[in-house]
């Protein structure tokens, strides 16, 4: 069978991969799309989106059932029914997922269903079609990983894979890592009334974060009910008749279930990488350049696979960078600095750039600006006044070299800082834009203006 050609051919269809095939067509390129299961990828289908999903139903019915007298609303019979919940969770996916689906029809994208792998010489098979491409994109993507001894078994030892696609909730959770994904399940399994204890090996809640967002992190989480151990070491885990004894050096904790969430390794292993060329690091990840080039000619990596910043918003703008790159329509290259990190837990965490420590450790001369959300009007309406907004800048110049939210609508709001970091704006501009009131935004301006100390409202 002759085989079918190709411009662009990316291998993984997750947001990054269909991204980069887009861009590639918007650019005049035949582009193809390699995924072996749902276009959307872990994002959309166990990632992300679920998630989301689950933590709007866990906040709102948080919100009813703990607090509705503060709002001044009686529900006492307020209560949960877990599979509608599931079901909401899948609507919201599958719905995206067609939306997907039109995308590609939409940009004239060819799919292929199956498990491709690399043959070299701009050659991808998958199964018994072979397809042939002047360059490849390699977007597969990562999964979760778990501590040696410990195996996942789906039911009593679980992954973050397990916990989304769940259909029923455990009284009890032993939760493992407090980086992104632990603190998310945390609060929702903890706002959905479960039991929940956290651990972490590191010293602090979410340890690439700045420090002072971690110890708001960890107050929030212990006045929650939250048992929150950090500097603990996992030292194995035993599956009994009635749930998970997890064993650490100083003792042990007993629950329903355990969650593993201690980071995702690459999917880069049976994709003919070798074969073409391609170099990875000693721990499994593609090495790329800024324009996301491999080692071997005519092939990228985008995405998960590459290491970095494991999200899917990194993973779209790489795609978009590799994509522009093929078309020799170069825009920007890569730079994790101007990635923007979101943790949906609650109080939520946001940031860009560098932290205050980074920025000292690269020679900048640092001041800093914060603004608590107890005095922003709108975060008292909501309710949820813990937290702060910080600014970090250079004192010689005022540029501003990070932003680090933790509080109420913290993801929504740090696309702001965001922008003015692309621009490589000064902490004063910010504080200069004219947010509106009441609002959240107000405490990024007042936090920029603190920078200066010219703060209005503290």
């Amino acid at each position: 069978m002759p085989p079918s050609e190709f411009d662009v051919a990316v291998l993984g269809g997750g947001f990054g991969g269909y991204s980069a095939a887009i861009r590639a067509s918007q650019l005049g390129k035949k582009a193809a799309v390699v995924e072996a299961d749902k276009l959307g990828g872990t994002c959309l289908h166990t990632g992300c989106i679920p998630t989301k999903a689950l933590l709007e139903t866990s906040g709102l019915y948080h919100k009813v059932h703990d607090r509705g007298q503060e709002f001044g609303i009686v529900a006492p019979e307020s209560s949960f029914d877990y599979e509608r919940i599931a079901a909401r969770r899948d609507g919201v996916v599958n719905q995206l997922w067609k939306g997907v689906q039109g995308l590609m029809r939409k940009n004239h994208i060819e799919v292929f269903e199956g498990k491709g792998a690399l043959e070299g010489d701009g050659r991808l098979r998958v199964g018994e079609t072979e397809i042939q491409a002047r360059a490849i994109i390699v977007a597969t993507g990562a999964q979760p990983r778990s501590l040696p001894g410990i195996e996942f078994d789906g039911e009593r030892i679980i992954n973050s894979d397990h916990a989304t696609l769940s259909r029923s909730l455990p009284g009890s959770i032993v939760i493992i890592g407090a980086g992104a994904v632990g603190v998310e399940f945390a609060t929702f399994y903890r706002q959905m009334g479960s039991t929940v204890t956290l651990l972490e090996a590191l010293e602090r809640l979410v340890p690439l974060e700045d420090e002072e967002v971690s110890g708001v992190l960890l107050q929030t989480f212990k006045k929650a009910g939250i048992d929150c151990r950090v500097g603990v070491r996992v030292t194995g885990a035993r599956v009994g008749e009635d749930g998970v004894t997890v064993e650490m050096e100083d003792g042990s904790v007993q629950a329903e279930k355990l969650l593993v969430a201690v980071g995702r390794g690459p999917r880069s292993q049976d994709l003919g990488l070798d074969k073409a060329g391609v170099e990875l690091d000693q721990r499994g990840f593609v090495k790329v350049d800024e324009w996301m080039r491999t080692s071997a000619p005519g092939v990228w990596a985008i995405g998960d696979v590459v290491g970095g910043y494991q999200l899917a918003h990194a993973a779209v703008h790489e795609g978009l960078i590799a994509a522009e790159d093929i078309a020799d329509r170069r825009v920007q290259p890569r730079n994790e600095d101007l990635v923007t990190r979101c943790t949906y837990s609650t109080p939520e965490v946001a940031s860009v750039g560098l932290t205050e420590a980074q920025a000292r450790d690269r020679g900048h001369d640092v001041k800093v600006g914060k603004f608590p959300l107890v005095a922003n009007g709108r975060a008292i309406i909501h309710g949820e006044t813990q937290g702060f907004f910080k600014m970090v800048a250079d004192a010689g110049t005022g540029q501003l070299l990070g932003a680090h939210l933790v509080g109420v609508q913290a993801t929504e709001l740090i696309g702001e800082p965001a922008l003015a970091r692309l621009f490589e704006g000064d902490a004063w501009e910010l504080g200069r834009n004219v947010h509106p009131h009441p609002t959240l935004s107000e405490a990024l301006g007042e936090a920029a203006m603190a920078v200066d100390g010219t703060a209005i409202n503290i």
